[in-house]
């Protein structure tokens, strides 16, 4: 899965070294993570030591602190199973070390109980972006493209496309898009198209914890709709890692035979179900007010973009669907992560973090980034966010020439 803070090239006059690029990536994490003042707590913020210490604390305080720790996946990690089957409303559910391997065993299940090796996704869903091609090296499977709009398909798109397939896997929210969501009746709309097929629907819900708010649904609603979830412990919970998959206890059951096989059955995971446990308790319920003040956030930083006359530049979703969303900017990835850092190393703030190309179908000339508002945010008021951004921006190069005359036409 993909890391809060990878490696990416720092701008110098020439080429980068490796250990100068680690060197400086350490930097970064050292400066962003010691930071007094965020939007969020990224996972890779703090020390071992800090981490450690939390989870201690908290596990004696929620009554875990005598348990014995786990063996190849019972006491603490079948609380956590039994927890996630709960709150998504299905019959079993079993923890897996990475949420790549969770997806793989669903796919390669469904596979064989559908007969079809093909997998119908969307061209940035994670398994084509981030996996390094893992559906069809390791597991044979294939895969087509109902659409390549930067959202999820639609009913129509999913009813007509030419090439038969097994699986409809569906991705909520769709992160590499901006992470989109469609509404209740187009998901429900699409999940009645797949089965019009004699298709299985997989949600890649690695995000699912943060998209009631948006659906106007329960989890368990949400989840219903699918023949299997997979959800993320670190991604909106703050867990360590791990994942789960869920789904019907015949399919669940076969699923700790694929996990064995794939190299899953680790010794010991309690770190990692006990981190995951305190995201349901702690963080889970608090999910519904990130998203709702990520609207705020939104609405400021754009505001603030606007006034300063930044030319083109765009906030997506214009509304965010979660209490993640993108923005952008005509600059390159290095010269605004470098203008993040700065910001942060002078005042403390963390309001941006690394930058990066928008991709092969992305503009030239133009960086985004992904902006998440979790708990330390809801401190954060609009003009808080605001004068952040106008901070931000003065750092950039050429802001002491004056800023240019606003430009309305901003995106969305």
């Amino acid at each position: 899965m993909e890391s809060a803070e990878s490696a990416e090239p720092v701008e110098t006059g020439g080429p980068v070294e490796p250990e100068d690029e680690e060197a400086a990536r350490l930097h970064r994490a050292e400066v962003w993570g010691g930071a007094a003042r965020k939007l969020w707590h990224s996972p890779v913020d703090g020390t071992v030591g800090e981490r450690l210490r939390e989870l201690a604390t908290w596990a004696e305080a929620a009554g875990y602190g005598g348990a014995a720790p786990d063996a190849y996946g019972d006491g603490p990690v079948e609380v956590l199973e039994r927890r996630v089957a709960e709150e998504l409303g299905l019959p079993a559910a079993v923890f897996f070390p990475t949420g790549t391997m969770a997806q793989q065993v669903a796919l390669r299940c469904w596979a064989g109980r559908t007969g079809s090796p093909v997998v119908a996704l969307h061209p940035l869903a994670h398994p084509e972006v981030h996996e390094a091609g893992a559906l069809g090296a390791v597991s044979g499977l294939r895969t087509t493209h109902p659409t390549d709009a930067p959202r999820l398909p639609t009913a129509e798109e999913v009813r007509d496309h030419p090439e038969p397939f097994g699986t409809l896997m569906l991705e909520l929210p769709l992160r590499d898009a901006g992470f989109v969501l469609p509404t209740w009746e187009e998901l429900v709309e699409v999940v009645e198209a797949a089965r019009e097929r004699d298709a299985v629907v997989h949600f890649d819900g690695a995000r699912l914890w943060e998209c009631p708010t948006h659906l106007g649904r329960g989890l368990a609603e949400i989840a219903g709709l699918a023949d299997s979830v997979y959800v993320s412990f670190y991604k909106s919970l703050g867990g360590q890692s791990g994942a789960a998959l869920a789904g019907p206890e015949d399919v669940m059951e076969e699923a700790r035979i694929w996990r064995h096989r794939y190299g899953g059955q680790v010794f010991q995971q309690y770190p990692a179900a006990l981190s995951a446990l305190r995201g349901l308790d702690a963080e889970l319920p608090r999910l519904p007010s990130y998203a709702a003040h990520a609207r705020v956030v939104a609405d400021a930083v754009r505001e603030a973009l606007a006034e300063a006359g930044t030319g083109w530049f765009r906030v997506h979703p214009e509304v965010p669907h979660t209490h993640q969303f993108q923005v952008w900017l005509p600059y390159s990835p290095e010269t605004l992560t470098a203008a993040a850092l700065a910001q942060t190393e002078a005042t403390g703030t963390v309001l941006f973090r690394r930058w990066s190309a928008p991709g092969p179908g992305g503009p030239p000339g133009v960086a985004r980034t992904e902006l998440t508002v979790a708990g330390p945010g809801l401190e954060w008021t609009a003009e808080d966010v605001r004068e952040a951004v106008r901070d931000f921006l003065s750092r950039l190069p050429g802001a002491d020439r004056g800023c240019r005359a606003p430009r309305r036409r901003t995106g969305g």
